[in-house]
């Protein structure tokens, strides 16, 4: 193009005639895979070889076959692009760059640097234009599934009446994936899932290049994955660009798939594309060194040759190139424009579901939707806080359309089905006890928690509606990859994770959680919840709601607890659950207490029971309950010294869990009523009393507590000399 180098006419040209390409698109793809080698060797680390190979689809994508508007990233009609493989991270920043989303040449030479715009791997929220963070592998391509729910749902909502394709409400998720995204085990749960939906508005590009960083797939992957897609019930395709025995970028050929893609509505899509990586670097592409790691000066500059740029400069983008990929911004303009014109006839046709959408996009609930909310009569015989959920969500459901989701096959058991809602099945899916239909509300993720968390995310990344999902408390581990994707880019998913204990009972250890709280208050951004009765179950819901920032685990009982008798005078109101901590049961006439029992979920009934023993032999006791620790550590300092004074030392907390992290809470005087070594089976009192988490083994902590506060300063707190055995009296430290 003028600058006295030519294309070495030994590399085929790419087929794109159909694509309309001309020779300044090829110079524009050739100019991607050459600011992907620069950038990565000037940093001196990443992954140059996926976004070189992967340039011609990136390039086709974002100038030919998406709707989408760089003036507006937020535009509803937008078609969604994930970048399951988030590691090639330039595939993306790149096409951003030329369409013109905000990213400049400069952010691509600050690649992977501090303060950057262009972060190792795609970040939500930091960089305008990307949909989502990815960087696990899999993660991406779940979540895109969860996208394509929720745009279903949505359309449900919104405009089901629509033909398909007429609605301002129909878009399309773009994933590109790879070999890594295959082998991972979450790409089969959520691929899975997606074939049984029947999700025609989600297309997959698996870059199949046969190289990870150990190199050649062939040492630990040979499956034939468009069979498996096919027998999910996928549409599946193959795009060879070496099955010529040259390497043929046939970019017409690919375009015809992804029409082909878009065109069948009744299945989710799978393009096999067969790469090489790295091409054309001449000595490095199709191998691992091309995946991970700089290419290096001499490579770069042997690459540059022979694509005709000169091999002295970095960073090179022609004026001629740079305004023809901007062109895709008029392009997204007038798609706009036009999409504009049928958005503004549905608003005058649909007024209400205008205001609703209104409010959807504000992320404001309705008003007086509190006034829905269920309180519980005191009850000594008590409600599992579980049951108390589901009757939170039933009550809900009116008044909340956005509010849907299910469990991961334990619907009965985590109580998250909405009374009378439809499940969200293709009409041929329904069975003898769940009815619905594509537009759905109750989900049916199946025994796939894993996939459940990134399709939680994936839906609360459309921003519209608000998805919860139940499981029991133990499996979250297998949910936790997503849990803290979520927490990190601020979703607000919602967990209900019942069989919160041993007040699981006879299941046995496998079942019980010891070490889940701990673990999960771990996860920076993630609020733990675990209310103590009914009432603070519905105090809970409502807060968790009233947060659009973050994701949220509610961490239910399977046994019953006694709803407290709030009216009594003798207990404080469930609201206070809101700030996370607050007085629950508090000594006469606002007298000092001598010690304070700090309780979460099943355990506040205990350690209310104790106050009672204590309070027989005269000691002065206040109870707190503490349903959410992230809640409470988020109110002012004289809030929480409110609560918890300072001059008071004597303090034991009450967990039927790990005592990690609760020495923050009750000081160097204080005791740990926890668990500190695996359940059993049995029913649950018998464990409670065997495992010495009682209102007596809490009352003696208590009379510790009490004599160490005589005792100076001990830094660190009381420490345990052995560790417990199973059958002990738990972690009294």
């Amino acid at each position: 193009m003028g600058n006295g180098f030519e294309r070495d006419k030994g590399l085929t040209l790419p087929v794109a005639d159909r694509a309309g390409w001309d020779a300044v698109d090829v110079r524009a793809v050739d100019t991607v895979r050459l600011l992907a080698a620069d950038a990565v060797q000037k940093v001196g680390n990443g992954h140059p070889g996926t976004a070189m190979s992967l340039a011609p689809l990136a390039y086709l994508l974002f100038q030919n076959v998406m709707r989408h508007d760089p003036n507006d990233d937020q535009w509803l009609g937008r078609d969604r692009f994930v970048l399951s493989c988030g590691h090639s991270s330039l595939t993306l920043y790149i096409q951003l760059y030329l369409a013109g989303y905000g990213l400049e040449l400069s952010d691509l030479q600050a690649l992977r640097t501090w303060g950057s715009a262009t972060p190792g791997h795609p970040e939500h929220r930091h960089t305008r234009g990307v949909e989502i963070t990815t960087g696990p592998l899999g993660q991406g391509l779940a979540s895109a599934v969860g996208m394509a729910m929720a745009a279903r749902r949505e359309r449900g909502l919104l405009d089901p009446e629509a033909e398909p394709g007429t609605s301002p409400f129909d878009h399309h998720i773009y994933v590109v994936a790879s070999d890594g995204d295959m082998m991972e085990g979450i790409t089969g749960e959520a691929a899975s899932l997606a074939g049984h939906q029947e999700l025609g508005n989600l297309t997959v590009f698996y870059d199949s290049n046969h190289i990870s960083i150990e190199d050649d797939t062939d040492v630990s992957f040979s499956e034939d994955v468009p069979a498996r897609f096919a027998a999910y019930g996928w549409h599946v395709q193959t795009v060879d660009w070496t099955r010529t025995g040259e390497y043929v970028e046939d970019v017409d050929a690919l375009l015809a798939a992804t029409e082909a893609a878009r065109a069948e509505t009744g299945r989710p899509s799978l393009i096999m594309l067969r790469t090489l990586i790295g091409w054309p670097a001449p000595t490095k592409q199709n191998t691992g060194k091309a995946h991970g790691s700089a290419l290096g000066e001499d490579e770069i500059a042997a690459t540059k040759t022979l694509l005709g740029f000169d091999p002295d400069q970095h960073f090179i983008v022609e004026d001629e190139v740079l305004a023809r990929t901007r062109e895709v911004s008029d392009r997204g303009s007038e798609a706009h424009d036009a999409w504009n014109d049928d958005f503004i006839a549905w608003k005058a046709a649909n007024p209400d579901r205008a205001a609703l959408l209104d409010r959807l996009q504000e992320q404001r609930l309705p008003e007086g939707w509190t006034d829905v909310l269920p309180t519980f009569p005191a009850d000594p015989k008590g409600l599992a806080t579980r049951a108390a959920s589901g009757k939170v969500l039933s009550a809900l459901a009116p008044v909340l359309p956005e509010l849907w989701g299910g469990s991961a096959d334990l619907a009965s058991s985590n109580n998250t089905t909405m009374d009378g809602e439809p499940s969200f099945v293709p009409a041929d899916r329904q069975t003898k006890d769940w009815k619905g239909g594509p537009y759905g509300r109750t989900l049916h993720f199946g025994i796939r928690e894993h996939a459940m968390g990134a399709i939680l995310n994936g839906i609360a990344l459309q921003s519209l509606t608000r998805p919860y999902g139940g499981t029991f408390l133990t499996f979250s581990d297998y949910m936790r990859p997503a849990v803290r994707l979520a927490a990190l880019m601020k979703l607000p998913a919602t967990y209900v994770w019942t069989h919160d204990s041993i007040g699981l009972g006879e299941d046995g250890p496998t079942h019980q959680p010891v070490e889940h709280l701990a673990a999960l208050r771990a996860i920076p951004g993630l609020d733990v919840v675990r209310p103590a009765d009914a009432n603070e179950t519905t105090a809970c819901w409502r807060t968790v709601l009233e947060h659009t920032d973050r994701p949220a685990g509610l961490v239910l009982s399977r046994q019953n607890l006694p709803v407290l008798d709030r009216d009594s005078g003798e207990y404080a109101p469930a609201a206070g659950a809101a700030r996370g901590g607050y007085v629950l049961a508090d000594v006469p006439d606002g007298a000092v207490p001598d010690v304070i029992l700090v309780a979460t979920g099943s355990e506040v009934q205990i350690a209310l029971d104790a106050r009672g023993l204590l309070a027989a032999e005269g000691v002065a006791v206040r109870v707190v309950s503490m349903p959410c620790r992230e809640w409470f550590d988020a109110q002012p300092l004289s809030y929480r010294d409110q609560v918890l004074p300072p001059d008071v030392r004597a303090r034991v907390s009450v967990e039927a869990a790990v005592g990690q992290g609760w020495r923050d809470v009750v000081g160097d005087a204080g005791r740990i009523v926890s668990l500190e070594h695996y359940g059993a089976s049995a029913d649950y009192q018998r464990l409670y009393t065997e495992f010495g988490i009682t209102p007596e083994a809490v009352a003696a902590a208590a009379h510790d507590s009490i004599h160490d506060t005589w005792q100076a300063p001990r830094p660190g707190g009381h420490q345990q000399t052995s560790a417990p055995t199973q059958g002990g009296t738990g972690d009294q430290s």
